[in-house]
C-alpha cells in the first residue's frame, strides 16, 4: 500500500482554496509590516531608527510566551463550533483594531505607542497564524498531500502580498506621495481581513479529535516537545529561514534606492516581482518535494536562494532589466522555505501523537511560531541599530556617504546568505521521510480503528468528504 493511500480520501481543491483564503490577509501584512511599516515610522513619522528597532525587538521578545500558551489552550479547545474556528473568529477583530492604529498612526507617536500597538498586533497574528497552521495540518494525513496543502496556502498568502505591493505603484501613478501608500495598505487590509477569514471559518469544517477526549496536560509532555531532536532542528531552521529573508526585507528599500540607485517605484516593482515569483514557486516546490522529499527540497531551495542573492552584487546601478532575473529567482526559491517547514512539522506531529497518545499540533506549531518571532525580533532589532552604528541615515532627503552605502551593501548581502544556508544545514540527514511517515500513519490508523465510536455523531463535517469538487492536482491515481 502506498503511503499516499493511507487515511482519509484525497482533499478537494475547492476545499483547500476555501481554507487557504484565511491566509490572504496574513500574506498582505507580512510584506506591509516587514518592508514598509518600519521605514514609514522612521522616515515619515520621524521616529528614530534605534527607537523603531528597539520597539520591534522589545515587542517580539515580550511576545515569546504568548504562542506556547495559545498552543496549549488550542490543543484542548472543544466546542460545537470546532477547535480552530473559534480562534480565527476571535483573532480577526483584534487584528483589525491594531492594523488601524499602526497604519493610520498620527505624527508625534513615540516608542510607547509602538510598543502597545505592536503587542496587540502580534497577539492577533499569533492567534490567526497558529490557528490556521495547526488547522491546516489536520486537513490531510498524507505525506505529499500536506506539502500541496501548504503550497496552496503559501501561494494565496503570496497573492495577498503581491496585491499589497501594487498599492504603492498605483498610489504614485495617481499622484499621491510616497508616504500615502502605507495608510492605503491599512485600509485595504481592514476591508479584506474580515471577508477572507470569515469565508474560511464559514466554509471549512472540522471533525472532533477523539484522541483529545479525557486528555490532561502534563509539563513533561511540553518538555518532551522542547527537547525532541526533530523539533529542535525545525525550530532552528525556522529561526534561520525567517531571519535571512527578514533581514533582507528590513533593509530592502534602503538598499535598492540608495545602493542600487532605483527609484522607490522601481524598487517596489522589483519587490513585487520577488513576491509574485512565490505564486509559482510554492506549488512547484511542493511538486519537487514529491521527488526529492521535503528536507532535500528545502536544502535545494536554500542553496539556490543564496546563489541568486549573490548576483545582486553585480547588478549595474540603476539597471532595471538586470535586476529582474535575480529578484524572480530569489522569490521563487524563498517561497518554499516556510511551506516545507510547516509540512515537516505536520509529520512530526503524527510522530508525537504516536509517542504520547495525544495530539499536540497547536503546541508544535506554537513552537514554530515562537521561532519565527525570535527571528523577526532580530531582523529589525539588529539591522536598524546596526545601520545607525554604521553611519547610515534613514531620514528623507539625507545624502549618505559612500562609506555608509558600502556598509549597507555588506549588511544586506551577507546577513541573509549566512542565515539561509544555516537553515538548510539544520535539516541535513532528516530521518522522517515518506517511508518512515508511512509506518507512523499505519500505526495511528490501527489505533484509531480500535477506539470506541463517538457517543454522538460528529457535529462538523470534514472538508475531505464533500462530494462534487476537484481533487488536488497530482493526487489522481495515488
Amino acid at each position: 500500500m502506498s503511503h499516499e493511500s493511507l487515511g482519509r480520501p484525497p482533499l478537494k481543491l475547492s476545499a483547500v482554496l476555501a481554507f487557504a483564503a484565511g491566509n490572504f490577509p496574513l500574506g498582505c501584512l507580512a510584506v506591509a509590516v516587514a518592508v514598509y511599516l518600519p521605514p514609514y515610522f522612521a522616515s515619515h513619522l520621524g521616529v528614530s531608527l534605534a527607537a523603531v528597532g528597539g520597539a520591534w525587538a522589545t515587542v517580539r521578545m515580550l511576545d515569546l510566551v504568548v504562542d506556547p500558551v495559545l498552543g496549549l489552550v488550542m490543543d484542548r479547545t472543544q466546542t460545537r463550533f470546532g477547535r480552530y474556528r473559534p480562534w480565527m473568529a476571535i483573532g480577526a477583530p483584534i487584528l483589525m483594531v491594531s492594523v488601524y492604529a499602526l497604519f493610520m498612526a498620527p505624527h508625534g507617536v513615540g516608542f510607547g505607542y509602538l510598543i502597545v500597538w505592536l503587542l496587540i498586533y502580534y497577539l492577533a497574528t499569533s492567534i490567526l497564524a497558529l490557528g490556521h497552521s495547526a488547522w491546516g495540518a489536520t486537513l490531510s494525513t498524507r505525506y505529499h498531500e500536506r506539502s500541496q496543502v501548504f503550497g496552496i496556502v503559501t501561494a494565496v498568502g503570496v497573492i495577498g502580498a503581491v496585491i499589497v505591493l501594487l498599492i504603492p505603484i498605483f498610489s504614485r501613478a495617481l499622484g499621491y506621495g510616497n508616504a500615502a501608500a502605507v495608510p492605503q495598505m491599512g485600509w485595504f487590509i481592514l476591508i479584506v481581513a474580515p471577508l477572507t477569514i470569515g469565508f474560511t471559518v464559514a466554509t471549512t469544517s472540522e471533525t472532533p479529535n477523539r484522541a483529545l477526549a479525557g486528555s490532561h496536560f502534563h509539563i513533561r509532555d511540553y518538555l518532551s516537545l522542547v527537547v525532541k531532536p526533530d523539533l529542535m532542528r525545525l525550530f532552528l531552521a525556522q529561526v534561520c529561514l525567517t531571519l535571512g529573508p527578514g533581514w533582507m526585507s528590513a533593509l530592502y528599500l534602503f538598499y535598492f534606492t540608495d545602493s542600487l540607485g532605483y527609484s522607490p517605484a522601481v524598487a517596489s516593482g522589483l519587490l513585487l516581482l520577488y513576491i509574485l515569483a512565490g505564486v509559482f514557486g510554492a506549488p512547484l516546490t511542493a511538486q519537487l518535494s514529491r521527488r526529492l522529499g521535503k528536507h532535500r527540497t528545502l536544502m535545494v531551495t536554500t542553496t539556490a536562494y543564496s546563489l541568486g542573492l549573490c548576483t545582486l552584487m553585480i547588478i549595474p546601478r540603476g539597471n532595471v532589466i538586470a535586476g529582474l532575473l535575480p529578484m524572480f529567482w530569489c522569490g521563487f526559491m524563498a517561497s518554499g522555505f516556510d511551506l516545507m517547514v510547516r509540512a515537516m512539522l505536520a509529520d512530526v506531529g503524527d510522530e508525537v501523537r504516536l509517542e504520547q497518545g495525544k495530539e499536540q499540533l497547536s503546541l508544535i506549531y506554537a513552537l514554530n511560531t515562537l521561532a519565527a518571532k525570535i527571528a523577526g525580533a532580530f531582523a529589525i532589532g539588529l539591522t536598524f541599530p546596526l545601520l545607525e552604528r554604521l553611519g547610515y541615515v534613514a531620514k528623507e532627503g539625507v545624502q549618505n556617504t559612500p562609506a555608509a552605502i558600502h556598509n549597507l551593501q555588506l549588511a544586506y548581502i551577507i546577513g541573509p546568505i549566512v542565515f539561509v544556508m544555516l537553515g538548510g544545514v539544520c535539516v541535513m540527514g532528516w530521518r522522517l521521510t515518506a517511508e518512515r511517515h508511512d509506518e507512523i500513519r499505519r500505526a495511528l490508523e490501527d489505533i484509531d480503528s480500535s477506539l470506541p465510536p463517538y457517543d454522538e455523531a460528529p457535529i462538523l463535517e470534514s472538508v475531505t468528504s464533500r462530494p462534487g469538487h476537484a481533487i488536488l492536482p497530482g493526487e489522481e491515481g495515488d
